[in-house]
């Protein structure tokens, strides 16, 4: 694939790509980026007459802080970011492709399709996650958008819920699955993960004195985000 390539964000996410990699990183902390200031990434990822130095832009950033109920935090970065990026890409002819969770699936069937109706979780990320898909859907010219959970190996929390079912697996191995949809150039949605599992069982793949604790500390985090993965296993046969 030759592709300029740029991840937005060098979180857990875009860290990993970047070391699976080596495709080019902008983090907000130390290149200046702000997702909610349009006029930083036009500053940053444009030459002049805002023509863009790359052909496809990973977007890893994102609001994840769960438990926080202020509304404005996640809006600002998980929905109206969005849609500014989803702007500047449409006018440099770039392609967008933008990470967002499995979360969605909060309250749906489970096992839910890429085609399956989304219901999001009652909390603030859940929701604004979902308005960022969709305007993604809505507005974008060339898109890949990616539903998923990853979480940092190993784990590293003294407890992990037993009774809260999906799709998640470590970051190296989600990052894997995504780096193989960019380069196959893969467009519009992918349900991205393993087989079915419990959040203890994936813990104790890699910290064997992990906890189970059962009784979720907010119940709006969903308990069965489970997702078909098939749409993901037949493109990348």
């Amino acid at each position: 694939m030759n592709k300029n390539i740029l991840i937005l964000g060098d979180g857990l996410l875009g860290s990993e790509i970047e070391k699976q990699t080596g495709w080019h990183l902008i983090s907000r902390k130390k290149d200046g980026l702000d997702i909610t200031k349009p006029e930083t990434f036009y500053k940053i990822l444009s030459q002049k007459g805002a023509v863009c130095k790359y052909d496809v832009v990973i977007n890893t950033i994102a609001c994840t802080d769960t438990y926080n109920a202020q509304r404005d935090t996640h809006w600002d970065v998980n929905y109206k970011g969005v849609s500014d990026l989803v702007e500047f890409c449409n006018e440099s002819n770039v392609k967008l492709v933008h990470i967002v969770t499995d979360y969605i699936y909060a309250n749906s069937d489970p096992g839910i399709d890429e085609s399956g109706v989304p219901v999001h979780c009652a909390n603030w990320y859940g929701y604004t996650k979902l308005l960022g898909d969709a305007h993604v859907q809505l507005k974008s010219n060339d898109y890949l958008l990616i539903r998923s959970t990853h979480k940092s190996r190993p784990f590293k929390h003294e407890y992990a819920w037993a009774n809260q079912a999906g799709n998640f697996d470590y970051v190296d191995i989600i990052v894997a699955k995504i780096i193989k949809l960019v380069e196959k150039d893969a467009s519009g949605i992918f349900n991205v993960g393993t087989e079915p599992k419990t959040m203890f069982e994936l813990a104790q793949q890699t910290k064997s004195d992990v906890k189970s604790e059962y009784k979720l500390s907010n119940s709006s985090t969903p308990t069965n985000v489970v997702m078909s993965t098939n749409k993901l296993k037949d493109f990348l046969l």
